[in-house]
């Protein structure tokens, strides 16, 4: 399974309702499952970003899927980014030319 990175700000909806984020992760953990992706940490970040998650699913479809699956709500906005494991990442630089 690939790894992604994802990077949650709230909208305006979503921080008026705050309180109802740890049922909402509850919710994105099972939507995950149902894409047949697992969402693997979600971290309360301070800073540009509101909360971190990685995700690991089977392609970037399905990540896709999830992210704006969850977009699509209207409290959070979010940006997804591959992440490659240090395995993966020597196997592109011994690959180099």
């Amino acid at each position: 399974m690939a790894t992604y990175v994802l990077l949650f700000r709230y909208t305006q909806p979503g921080i008026t309702t705050v309180k109802d984020s740890p049922g909402r992760i509850d919710a994105m953990r099972k939507s995950c499952r149902a894409l047949g992706a697992e969402l693997k940490t979600v971290h309360l970040v301070m800073g540009r970003y509101d909360f971190v998650g990685l995700l690991e699913a089977p392609d970037d479809v399905t990540a896709a899927k999830a992210s704006l699956a969850w977009s699509s709500q209207g409290n959070v906005s979010c940006e997804t980014l591959r992440a490659f494991t240090e395995e993966e990442f020597r196997g592109i630089a011994a690959a180099l030319p």
